[in-house]
């Protein structure tokens, strides 16, 4: 004969048990300090230290004051955050991976508590107007962008209104950023009539169907092209694409 469990919220030990399995699940979801000090460090092959803190279910961002500002790069992928915000200062950070969350916005602080950030992977989240992009403007370090699969990518104009107001960015979506969309950004946005843009592009577009992920052929292919690699700046385009899952014109 099997066993038979039964659960009566009745009694007092299950009421116990069930407060521990809510509450263990509720840590689950907070970024802790015993979940960042658990979590997998390593030295990546850009040879920076990296933070994985990718698939734990991660709501909102805190407590990183615990690391000491001891990374050049967090991976907060695949988790369920919704703001951008909550950082402390940390100085020494350069790559920020948020693929496949929930973030519909952007604190328009991030410059002060992120200034040399140079890498910001926002791929597969929810920012929808153009204005949601205005925590973007002062990151003057900022180099490499991807909103991919996000809403606000269906935007009239958009990769002409990113690339005017973040000028420091070199490649836009895994696309370099020409000298001609520079100056074509610059006429739209440049002169008096960029607050009238920026509103006259708030207006829905139907979005895009959503692209599908790099097949084991794809990874493959471009961890071989990591391998042979000349340049600094080409092993971080590719170690973007293989982080994200993105991998247009491969």
């Amino acid at each position: 004969p099997g066993h038979r469990f039964e659960f009566c919220l009745g009694s007092t030990s299950s009421k116990q048990w069930y407060q521990r399995r809510v509450r263990a699940n509720n840590l689950r979801m907070r970024l802790t300090p015993d979940l960042i000090e658990e979590a997998c460090q390593f030295v990546n092959p850009l040879k920076e230290r990296e933070l994985d803190l990718r698939a734990k279910k991660i709501q909102v961002i805190e407590n990183l004051a615990c690391t000491s500002d001891q990374f050049d790069c967090i991976d907060f992928s695949d988790n369920e955050i919704k703001r951008l915000d909550g950082f402390p200062l940390l100085s020494r950070l350069t790559m920020l991976l948020l693929n496949n969350n929930k973030i519909c916005r952007l604190s328009e602080d991030l410059y002060a508590s992120l200034p040399n950030i140079e890498t910001l992977i926002l791929t597969g989240n929810s920012l929808e107007e153009l204005s949601d992009l205005k925590g973007l403007e002062q990151l003057s370090k900022l180099k490499y962008l991807s909103l991919m699969r996000n809403p606000v990518t269906t935007k009239a104009k958009y990769r002409f209104y990113v690339i005017h107001h973040c000028p420091s960015v070199t490649v836009l979506d895994y696309k370099r950023v020409r000298l001609q969309e520079r100056n074509t950004a610059k006429k739209m946005f440049g002169g008096k009539q960029a607050k009238k843009e920026a509103e006259k592009a708030k207006t829905f577009v139907p979005g895009e169907p959503v692209k599908k992920g790099p097949t084991p052929q794809d990874k493959e292919a471009i961890r071989a092209a990591i391998a042979k690699a000349s340049s600094l700046d080409e092993i971080r385009r590719l170690e973007m694409m293989l982080s994200s899952g993105s991998i247009p014109g491969f």
